[in-house]
């Protein structure tokens, strides 16, 4: 090793070392934030979101005309919403999977 990157090794401060277990530090409990609380948060939020989108549909019982390819028939406006909605949610899991699964196959490769 050379004088110069024995100095820059010697001059570098020490770090301590990162804590990657699941345990969570003191602050963390004593700021209320915890796992629990955030499924507690999201389970909230989702019920919430349900409310207003069983409303939604509640208040829109007008029948529309659908056609998909060779299927026709007539529903309510807001259940063809959410059915338009979910395969929009459908599709974009599809798409979000592959680009995880096409990254995850590149990273396997680069560790062959």
């Amino acid at each position: 090793m050379t004088t110069a990157l024995q100095h820059e090794a010697q001059s570098e401060p020490e770090k301590a070392p990162i804590a990657l277990s699941g345990v969570e530090s003191p602050a963390a409990s004593q700021s209320g934030r915890t796992r629990i609380s955030a499924v507690w948060f999201g389970v909230v939020a989702a019920a919430l979101v349900l409310v207003l989108l069983l409303i939604f549909i509640l208040q829109n019982t007008r029948s529309v005309k659908i056609t998909y390819f060779t299927v026709r028939g007539t529903i309510p406006i807001g259940v063809a919403l959410l059915f338009a909605a979910v395969g929009g949610l459908l599709l974009t899991g599809l798409v979000a999977s592959l680009r995880i699964w096409q990254l995850h196959h590149r990273l396997a490769q680069g560790e062959s």
